[in-house]
């Protein structure tokens, strides 16, 4: 399955009354130089300090397929799988706790289309956190145990909730996704906005029909809580430019130059050659990088991704740089030590898919979160056997309960700073 997606305008807005067009500063923006192909490997030792295996229990009601989407939520995993169409909840050591699926939730009367949801969102109330998923036309509240709490129609909810919005500053500010200005009878829509309780800036304006007159190729996420306190990072369409956002301005951190034989044209975005055959000219050019993912600031190290069409396993596409020394390392290179029980932290060079589509799940609390399946975990054991003569008791009990069609692995990374 090719890592790619065309964005057709599923889009949910908050709006203000008023706001004004920001500029950006790029008075500190720095130029980096990349070539993927220099990267070298290192280590795990290396570039992490902790490495945690995490099994996820398998049970006939646990068993699900792959980690699409994955939060921590009151010391609980929280994670979507696509395969299944259903939300499993996991405590800290793996140990099975709930599931919703469709069957949690009672379908409308008359309703001709089967119940079915893509992903969750979180939302508090009264400081209690509830599992919010939508199956039109309502958003649903469950509790950590799968019980259904309340159900709203889904306009109600937006009219009550931000939950696409990113607090920061002591929730003083808010960088919200998608940002509707509305001036009379007419509105202007921003990629972004930041809004503080004085005013509200918008970043760049488009046209709400660009979906249906164009193709978006998404790359994953685009807004990224990266690991400096009240600042994100943020990722544009078809841009190899990192901005950051802070609770006063939208700033351009880093312009990113790669190969020619990497890179899209300078005119990719106004030449009306390409409207609507971008997907077309990613896949006769499989080594164009048409974006970046994963990034995250950690140190000195500046973590990325790159997203093309094509699936040459050669590519070197998630890498670490060094901003203090320019030196570039792979992640699909890392070699297993002791640190890691000489077991890969991520499934990239074991020609597997999970950290070739999802990367890091998220960055939270000094530790990086990703997966891989049970079929990638026994196939790097047999390929590790007499490296090591004892894994930690949760791997060693997994090993000799579970099989490869167990349930997926969590891995926790703690990432040095230099």
């Amino acid at each position: 399955m090719k890592m790619r997606s065309i964005i057709l305008g599923y889009l949910l807005f908050c709006s203000v009354a008023s706001a004004q067009t920001g500029k950006i500063d790029s008075s500190e923006m720095v130029t980096l130089r990349i070539d993927p192909q220099t990267a070298r490997g290192a280590a795990v030792s290396q570039v992490f300090s902790e490495v945690e295996f995490i099994p996820l229990e398998t049970t006939k009601e646990s068993l699900f397929g792959n980690i699409h989407q994955l939060k921590i939520v009151d010391d609980n995993y929280v994670i979507f799988d696509y395969d299944t169409k259903a939300i499993l909840v996991f405590s800290k050591d793996g140990k099975f706790k709930s599931k919703i699926n469709a069957s949690n939730i009672q379908p409308e009367k008359n309703g001709k289309n089967k119940t079915e949801f893509n992903s969750f969102t979180v939302e508090k109330e009264n400081n209690i956190n509830y599992i919010v998923v939508f199956a039109h036309p309502r958003a649903f509240y469950f509790d950590l145990t799968g019980k259904q709490i309340k159900k709203v129609m889904i306009k109600d909810y937006y009219k009550q909730n931000t939950s696409r919005d990113f607090k920061i500053a002591n929730n003083s500010t808010s960088i919200r996704p998608d940002f509707k200005v509305k001036k009379g009878k007419d509105s202007t829509f921003y990629e972004l906005g930041i809004i503080n309780k004085t005013d509200s800036v918008g970043y760049f304006p488009y046209n709400i029909k660009r979906y249906e007159t164009d193709e978006f190729w998404g790359s994953g996420e685009r807004f990224y809580k990266y690991g400096v306190e009240n600042e994100m990072f943020y990722l544009n369409y078809y841009s190899y430019n990192i901005y950051k956002a802070s609770p006063s301005k939208l700033s351009l951190a880093y312009h990113i130059i790669f190969p020619a034989a990497n890179s899209l044209p300078n005119d990719f975005t106004t030449n009306p050659v390409y409207v609507k055959k971008r997907g077309e000219y990613f896949r006769n050019n499989p080594k164009i990088f048409y974006g970046l993912s994963n990034t995250y600031l950690v140190g000195n190290n500046l973590y990325l991704k790159m997203h093309n069409y094509g699936w040459d396993t050669g590519m070197k596409k998630a890498l670490i740089y060094n901003l203090k020394t320019s030196e570039l390392t792979s992640v699909q290179d890392l070699e297993p030590d002791s640190l890691s029980f000489f077991l890969p932290v991520t499934d990239a060079s074991g020609n597997f898919y999970d950290f070739i589509n999802n990367g890091f799940h998220m960055y939270e609390n000094g530790y990086f979160y990703t997966n891989y399946s049970s079929l990638a975990m026994f196939t790097f054991k047999e390929q590790s056997e007499g490296k090591t003569t004892k894994y930690p008791p949760s791997l060693e009990t997994y090993f000799k309960t579970q099989n490869k069609k167990s349930n997926p692995i969590i891995i926790k990374l703690k990432p040095k700073q230099n």
